[in-house]
Protein backbone atom coordinates (compact mmCIF):
# COMPACT_ATOMS: atom_id res chain seq x y z
CA UNK A 1 0.00 0.00 0.00
CA UNK A 2 3.00 2.26 0.92
CA UNK A 3 4.70 1.73 -2.27
CA UNK A 4 1.48 2.40 -4.19
CA UNK A 5 1.05 6.01 -2.65
CA UNK A 6 4.49 6.55 -3.42
CA UNK A 7 4.10 5.50 -6.82
CA UNK A 8 1.06 7.82 -7.53
CA UNK A 9 2.53 10.70 -6.08
CA UNK A 10 5.15 10.61 -8.59
CA UNK A 11 2.42 11.48 -11.21
CA UNK A 12 1.44 14.64 -8.97
CA UNK A 13 4.77 15.64 -8.94
CA UNK A 14 4.99 15.29 -12.65
CA UNK A 15 1.96 17.91 -13.02
CA UNK A 16 2.60 20.29 -10.25
CA UNK A 17 5.93 21.82 -11.07
CA UNK A 18 4.61 22.48 -14.44
CA UNK A 19 1.06 23.99 -13.35
CA UNK A 20 2.90 26.60 -11.14
CA UNK A 21 5.56 27.20 -14.08
CA UNK A 22 2.61 27.36 -17.16
CA UNK A 23 3.16 30.96 -17.50
CA UNK A 24 6.77 30.73 -18.24
CA UNK A 25 6.74 27.25 -19.71
CA UNK A 26 4.49 28.95 -22.63
CA UNK A 27 6.28 32.34 -22.75
CA UNK A 28 9.97 29.67 -23.11
CA UNK A 29 8.25 27.02 -25.62
CA UNK A 30 6.90 29.55 -28.02
CA UNK A 31 10.13 29.98 -29.70
CA UNK A 32 13.87 27.80 -29.83
CA UNK A 33 15.54 30.72 -28.98
CA UNK A 34 14.31 30.62 -25.52
CA UNK A 35 15.58 27.10 -25.13
CA UNK A 36 17.72 27.67 -22.48
CA UNK A 37 15.43 29.08 -20.55
CA UNK A 38 13.02 26.50 -20.74
CA UNK A 39 15.75 23.83 -20.33
CA UNK A 40 16.28 25.60 -16.67
CA UNK A 41 12.76 25.55 -16.21
CA UNK A 42 13.00 21.40 -16.96
CA UNK A 43 15.51 21.23 -14.35
CA UNK A 44 13.61 22.34 -12.00
CA UNK A 45 10.54 20.09 -12.67
CA UNK A 46 13.11 17.30 -12.41
CA UNK A 47 14.65 18.26 -9.51
CA UNK A 48 11.58 18.76 -7.67
CA UNK A 49 10.15 15.48 -9.21
CA UNK A 50 13.03 13.49 -7.73
CA UNK A 51 13.76 14.68 -4.62
CA UNK A 52 9.86 14.87 -3.76
CA UNK A 53 10.20 11.30 -4.26
CA UNK A 54 12.97 11.03 -1.98
CA UNK A 55 15.29 10.45 -4.80
CA UNK A 56 18.39 12.40 -4.33
CA UNK A 57 20.88 12.20 -7.07
CA UNK A 58 24.75 11.17 -6.31
CA UNK A 59 27.28 11.78 -8.90
CA UNK A 60 30.36 9.88 -8.63
CA UNK A 61 32.39 12.38 -11.40
CA UNK A 62 31.82 15.86 -12.22
CA UNK A 63 29.80 16.62 -15.59
CA UNK A 64 32.26 19.06 -17.45
CA UNK A 65 31.02 20.21 -20.68
CA UNK A 66 31.73 23.82 -22.17
CA UNK A 67 29.41 25.94 -22.94
CA UNK A 68 29.08 26.71 -26.63
CA UNK A 69 30.36 22.75 -27.39
CA UNK A 70 28.10 20.42 -28.49
CA UNK A 71 28.17 16.57 -27.28
CA UNK A 72 26.26 13.51 -28.09
CA UNK A 73 24.56 12.10 -24.50
CA UNK A 74 23.99 8.63 -24.00
CA UNK A 75 23.23 6.08 -20.61
CA UNK A 76 21.64 2.91 -19.89
CA UNK A 77 18.03 2.97 -19.81
CA UNK A 78 15.64 1.40 -16.91
CA UNK A 79 13.45 3.73 -15.48
CA UNK A 80 10.95 5.97 -16.29
CA UNK A 81 13.21 8.22 -14.02
CA UNK A 82 16.07 8.35 -16.53
CA UNK A 83 14.86 11.50 -18.40
CA UNK A 84 14.93 13.22 -14.86
CA UNK A 85 18.22 12.30 -13.84
CA UNK A 86 19.47 13.47 -17.00
CA UNK A 87 18.26 17.09 -16.56
CA UNK A 88 18.96 16.95 -12.75
CA UNK A 89 22.99 16.08 -13.44
CA UNK A 90 23.62 18.08 -16.66
CA UNK A 91 23.33 21.48 -16.50
CA UNK A 92 24.42 22.19 -20.21
CA UNK A 93 21.16 22.40 -22.19
CA UNK A 94 20.33 18.99 -24.60
CA UNK A 95 17.59 18.08 -26.65
CA UNK A 96 15.91 14.64 -26.21
CA UNK A 97 15.61 12.12 -28.79
CA UNK A 98 12.51 10.14 -26.95
CA UNK A 99 9.65 7.97 -28.09
CA UNK A 100 6.66 9.83 -29.62
CA UNK A 101 4.06 7.30 -27.42
CA UNK A 102 5.74 9.83 -24.17
CA UNK A 103 3.25 12.79 -25.99
CA UNK A 104 0.22 11.57 -25.49
CA UNK A 105 0.69 11.79 -21.38
CA UNK A 106 -1.72 14.69 -20.44
CA UNK A 107 -0.27 18.29 -19.81
CA UNK A 108 3.56 16.63 -20.04
CA UNK A 109 3.22 15.08 -23.25
CA UNK A 110 2.22 18.83 -24.61
CA UNK A 111 5.86 20.25 -23.76
CA UNK A 112 7.21 17.14 -24.95
CA UNK A 113 6.53 17.94 -28.20
CA UNK A 114 7.03 20.85 -28.37
CA UNK A 115 10.82 20.26 -27.17
CA UNK A 116 12.13 17.49 -27.97
CA UNK A 117 12.46 15.52 -31.26
CA UNK A 118 10.38 12.21 -31.30
CA UNK A 119 10.67 8.78 -33.22
CA UNK A 120 8.41 6.15 -34.25
CA UNK A 121 10.54 3.61 -34.35
CA UNK A 122 8.02 1.53 -36.34
CA UNK A 123 8.62 4.43 -39.26
CA UNK A 124 12.02 4.55 -41.12
CA UNK A 125 10.56 8.08 -42.68
CA UNK A 126 10.42 8.90 -38.91
CA UNK A 127 13.74 7.85 -37.94
CA UNK A 128 15.57 9.96 -41.06
CA UNK A 129 13.43 13.16 -39.99
CA UNK A 130 15.32 12.72 -36.64
CA UNK A 131 18.79 13.21 -38.13
CA UNK A 132 17.68 16.25 -40.04
CA UNK A 133 15.99 17.57 -36.95
CA UNK A 134 18.92 16.89 -34.65
CA UNK A 135 21.41 18.26 -37.34
CA UNK A 136 19.26 21.97 -37.32
CA UNK A 137 19.33 21.62 -33.01
CA UNK A 138 22.99 21.11 -32.93
CA UNK A 139 23.46 23.84 -35.22
CA UNK A 140 21.60 26.09 -32.59
CA UNK A 141 24.58 25.01 -29.96
CA UNK A 142 22.79 22.30 -28.28
CA UNK A 143 23.58 18.69 -27.25
CA UNK A 144 21.62 15.56 -28.32
CA UNK A 145 20.13 13.09 -25.68
CA UNK A 146 19.58 9.62 -26.98
CA UNK A 147 19.32 6.58 -24.71
CA UNK A 148 20.75 3.89 -27.43
CA UNK A 149 18.63 0.91 -26.15
CA UNK A 150 15.53 2.30 -27.97
CA UNK A 151 13.59 1.56 -24.95
CA UNK A 152 13.66 0.19 -21.29
CA UNK A 153 14.12 -3.99 -22.17
CA UNK A 154 11.42 -6.35 -21.88
CA UNK A 155 13.37 -8.47 -19.82
CA UNK A 156 13.83 -7.23 -16.43
CA UNK A 157 16.87 -9.40 -15.55
CA UNK A 158 18.55 -7.69 -18.85
CA UNK A 159 21.72 -5.43 -17.28
CA UNK A 160 22.27 -3.79 -20.69
CA UNK A 161 20.26 -4.09 -24.32
CA UNK A 162 22.37 -3.98 -27.45
CA UNK A 163 22.70 -0.49 -28.80
CA UNK A 164 20.87 0.70 -31.56
CA UNK A 165 23.01 2.83 -34.50
CA UNK A 166 21.12 6.60 -34.06
CA UNK A 167 23.50 7.79 -31.80
CA UNK A 168 26.76 7.17 -33.17
CA UNK A 169 25.78 7.78 -36.43
CA UNK A 170 24.48 11.61 -35.45
CA UNK A 171 27.96 11.86 -33.38
CA UNK A 172 29.98 10.68 -36.21
CA UNK A 173 28.19 13.00 -39.03
CA UNK A 174 29.11 16.26 -36.64
CA UNK A 175 32.49 15.32 -35.16
CA UNK A 176 30.87 15.98 -31.48
CA UNK A 177 32.15 14.07 -28.69
CA UNK A 178 30.11 11.13 -27.09
CA UNK A 179 29.77 10.90 -23.09
CA UNK A 180 28.56 7.81 -21.42
CA UNK A 181 26.58 7.95 -18.26
CA UNK A 182 26.02 5.03 -16.48
CA UNK A 183 22.20 4.65 -13.94
CA UNK A 184 23.14 2.44 -11.40
CA UNK A 185 20.28 2.66 -9.19
CA UNK A 186 17.12 3.53 -10.90
CA UNK A 187 15.93 0.15 -12.01
CA UNK A 188 15.83 -0.59 -8.18
CA UNK A 189 14.65 2.93 -7.04
CA UNK A 190 11.57 3.13 -9.69
CA UNK A 191 11.34 0.09 -12.07
CA UNK A 192 8.46 0.00 -14.20
CA UNK A 193 6.55 -2.59 -11.93
CA UNK A 194 4.21 -0.65 -9.72
CA UNK A 195 4.20 -2.71 -6.81
CA UNK A 196 8.54 -2.23 -6.22
CA UNK A 197 10.53 0.74 -6.00
CA UNK A 198 11.29 3.15 -3.00
CA UNK A 199 13.56 6.53 -1.73
CA UNK A 200 17.25 6.38 -1.84
CA UNK A 201 20.10 7.25 -3.83
CA UNK A 202 20.63 7.62 -7.43
CA UNK A 203 24.15 7.01 -8.15
CA UNK A 204 25.58 8.37 -11.45
CA UNK A 205 28.81 8.06 -13.04
CA UNK A 206 29.75 10.59 -16.08
CA UNK A 207 32.52 9.06 -18.16
CA UNK A 208 35.48 10.36 -20.07
CA UNK A 209 34.50 11.49 -23.04
CA UNK A 210 34.88 9.40 -26.83
CA UNK A 211 36.02 11.52 -29.34
CA UNK A 212 34.31 10.83 -32.99
CA UNK A 213 37.16 13.34 -34.60
CA UNK A 214 38.40 12.05 -37.71
CA UNK A 215 35.88 9.02 -37.47
CA UNK A 216 33.75 7.74 -40.23
CA UNK A 217 30.58 6.23 -40.83
CA UNK A 218 32.81 2.67 -41.35
CA UNK A 219 34.13 3.55 -37.13
CA UNK A 220 30.28 3.31 -36.41
CA UNK A 221 29.72 -0.13 -35.06
CA UNK A 222 33.57 -0.19 -33.11
CA UNK A 223 32.27 3.22 -31.38
CA UNK A 224 29.01 1.46 -30.45
CA UNK A 225 30.33 -1.51 -29.20
CA UNK A 226 33.16 0.60 -27.47
CA UNK A 227 30.64 2.93 -25.90
CA UNK A 228 27.94 -0.40 -24.60
CA UNK A 229 31.07 -2.09 -22.92
CA UNK A 230 32.51 0.65 -20.85
CA UNK A 231 28.86 1.05 -19.46
CA UNK A 232 28.30 -2.93 -19.21
CA UNK A 233 31.79 -3.18 -17.28
CA UNK A 234 31.07 -0.12 -15.16
CA UNK A 235 27.24 -1.79 -14.38
CA UNK A 236 28.64 -5.55 -14.01
CA UNK A 237 31.59 -3.84 -11.24
CA UNK A 238 28.72 -2.59 -9.28
CA UNK A 239 27.04 -5.75 -8.66
CA UNK A 240 29.56 -7.61 -8.07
Amino acid sequence: MAVAVWRIWFYVLMVVPIVIMLPFLLIFTSSERFYPQYYFCARIWAKSILYGMGLYPVCKSPVKLKNGNSYMLVANHTSMIDIMLMLAVVRHPFIFVGKKELARIPLFGFFYRRTCILVDRNCNQSKHRVFSEAQRRLNQGNSICIFPEGGVPEDHALLLDNFKDGAFRIAIDYQIPIVPFTFYDNKKRFPYRFSFGGPGPLRVKAHDMIPTEGKSQGDRRELKLRTRQLILEDLQTMQN
